[in-house]
């Protein structure tokens, strides 16, 4: 019995080294038959792999079932982290809305408190944008309103969301807004609610920088930033961005306005700034609206005070 398994044994080992040395070999050799290039060496590859391969589709089942697999299960984790994503973005808009319902129930009872009354007079018409300027060195956009709608120059603009510019142009049918990133633009604003204010210049950037603040430590990168109101040229209070800080420190505000998508622009009906006659006079925002007495004709107002409104 021992003699029997030492022979098989002394059998074995050539055996295994001639295979070896054949399999070697003959994928040496299918390297070298790769790495040939020649036309007819191509389409002996090419024949190969179509006699091959089309064999081989049921040794792939298993790794494309496995492949398909791992897919799925990564598809299921990304499904399952938007899913939780959004529960919390939900979770937040939740106690947005319950935040400004709170807010806009306080509001209107601090404007019953005050007896507030709107300026009905503020009104607006809506034009659509027809083209923009398409120049980096000018920031403006055309609309379809002009001075047939009674649109007048220098009037504000805005799109829904914020200030956008101001008219600087009107034509019969058509007129042309130059916007707040304009470098030509200049407008007083107010860093709310600090109650700062400065000016905001347009340099062509979607950022334009803050100027002439009053205490720069008062501003923080956040704040609101409205209109002022001061010039007459705007009304008072029109969003216009927040606060952000430059790559080198510079106090700038990122708009409220959506640049990317100018479709539609309102245009504030603006009203004449204040009168003054004389010294003393009574000072009204248009002569003709002069305020009257309760109960008392405007025939029969003291003289002194029907000539200052005059």
């Amino acid at each position: 019995m021992a003699t029997n398994r030492r022979t098989s044994d002394d059998y074995v080992g050539p055996v295994r080294r001639i295979l070896i040395g054949l399999m070697v070999i003959a994928l040496f050799g299918l390297f070298l038959l790769w790495r040939i290039d020649s036309p007819r060496v191509e389409r002996f590859r090419a024949q190969i792999v179509d006699a091959v391969i089309p064999n081989m589709e049921w040794a792939l089942v298993p790794v494309t079932k496995a492949a398909n697999m791992v897919e799925g299960f990564q598809s299921y984790a990304r499904i399952y982290e938007q899913n939780q994503e959004l529960r919390r973005e939900l979770q937040q808009m939740k106690a947005w809305r319950e935040a400004a319902l709170q807010l806009e129930q306080q509001n209107a009872e601090l404007m019953s408190l005050n007896n507030v009354r709107l300026d009905a007079r503020l009104s607006y018409v809506t034009g659509v944008v027809l083209t923009d300027s398409g120049s980096p060195f000018r920031q403006s956009v055309l609309l379809n309103v002009g001075a047939r709608d009674g649109v007048v120059d220098g009037w504000a603009t805005m799109d829904g969301l914020g200030l956008v510019g101001r008219i600087s142009g009107v034509g019969d049918r058509t007129s042309r807004v130059i916007l707040l990133s304009d470098s030509n633009s200049r407008i007083p604003v107010t860093v709310q609610p600090s109650g700062q204010n400065a000016l905001l210049s347009g340099d062509n950037s979607a950022a334009p920088p803050l100027e002439f603040i009053e205490k720069v430590d008062g501003v923080r990168p956040g704040d609101r930033v409205v209109s002022s109101g001061d010039g007459g040229v705007f009304p008072a209070g029109l969003l216009v961005g927040e606060v952000i800080k430059g790559p080198n420190g510079r106090l700038r505000v990122r708009l409220a306005a959506d640049y990317q998508r100018l479709d539609f622009l309102r245009v504030l009906r603006s009203h004449p700034g204040e009168v003054v006659e004389d010294v003393g006079g009574l000072v009204v925002m248009n002569p003709l609206l002069a305020p009257v007495a309760e109960g008392v004709p405007a025939g029969d107002m003291p003289e002194d005070t029907a000539e200052g409104s005059e």
